[in-house]
């Protein structure tokens, strides 16, 4: 292996071990995922995390959801929002706790999560539009896009510098370097750990193709959604994933989405409404 080229597997290989999953969400996915299971068994185990109960009853209250009677126990929550929503909504959360210790030396953690956010609700108000089932699926989608950016942070923080500093440079994406130089890209790796963490390839691919969703075998309409979501949240400038520049779109992702364009507005009325309550609750400000 050339130390400073590394393949794919130097980055992914144990990836699911070191940056493991907290038990709650292990537990709260089996409690879900049982046929058997009931309402007051996944509240018990939600109870019991009292940050993520907290979280849970802010985010059910937020703007996001739009509910007009307030959500005051986590039994409501379970029972209005949707048990597979809400596993959506604790894996996001629990994905900033696995990756809180890394430093800030290229990415500023917060600026990180801030633009992943963004894309989160970008892509939650265009699944909303198209009338998608479990729109929290492509918020979660949006908060995981760029978890490879980590991966690679951690594994080989020069080797990102690097390529960071060669995007400015060159005037090219953080991702078209990637793959020039490596083979493969940030989306590549972070696809790769959600698979080993067992996440459905619904999320998954798109994760892994969110920068080019003409590569999306099973899910190219999820993949473009999360593509434009990810355009528009660079665009809006909130943070930052990694990527200096603005990326271009893919042509042909806004058509696979059946929308008008004239709808993009909308768009960016709706998230610019629930991107304040998105950013407060999520990073517990």
């Amino acid at each position: 292996m050339n130390p400073t080229r590394p393949p794919l597997d130097f980055f992914v290989n144990d990836a699911a071990v070191v940056y493991s999953l907290p038990l709650f969400y292990d537990r709260l996915n089996q409690v879900i995922n049982h046929p058997r299971s009931s309402v007051a068994e996944i509240t018990k185990i939600i109870a019991e995390d009292t940050g993520f109960s907290t979280q849970i009853l802010r985010l059910a209250n937020s703007p996001l959801f739009g509910y007009y009677a307030k959500i005051d126990s986590i039994a409501a929550a379970v029972t209005i929002i949707g048990t597979q929503q809400l596993r959506d909504m604790a894996l996001a959360i629990s994905v900033i706790g696995v990756f809180s210790g890394i430093p800030d030396g290229i990415l500023n953690m917060t600026s990180f999560w801030q633009h992943s956010i963004t894309c989160g609700v970008v892509a939650r108000v265009l699944a909303t539009c198209r009338r998608e089932p479990n729109v929290e699926r492509f918020f979660l989608a949006g908060m995981l896009h760029d978890i490879g950016q980590l991966v690679m942070c951690t594994r080989a923080p020069e080797l990102v510098r690097e390529m960071i500093g060669l995007s400015r440079e060159r005037g090219e994406s953080h991702y078209s370097v990637q793959r020039t130089l490596l083979g493969y890209d940030h989306g590549d790796v972070g696809g790769e750990l959600l698979r080993q963490w067992k996440i459905p390839a619904i999320i998954a691919e798109p994760v892994a193709c969110h920068h080019a969703p003409g590569r999306a075998e099973q899910y190219p309409i999820e993949a473009s959604l999360l593509h434009v979501a990810d355009v528009i949240g660079h665009a809006l400038q909130i943070g930052f994933g990694g990527e200096p520049f603005v990326p271009d779109m893919e042509e042909g992702a806004w058509e696979r989405l059946n929308l008008p364009l004239g709808l993009l507005a909308t768009v960016l009325e709706q998230s610019d409404l629930q991107l304040t309550d998105a950013l407060s609750v999520v990073l517990k400000k």
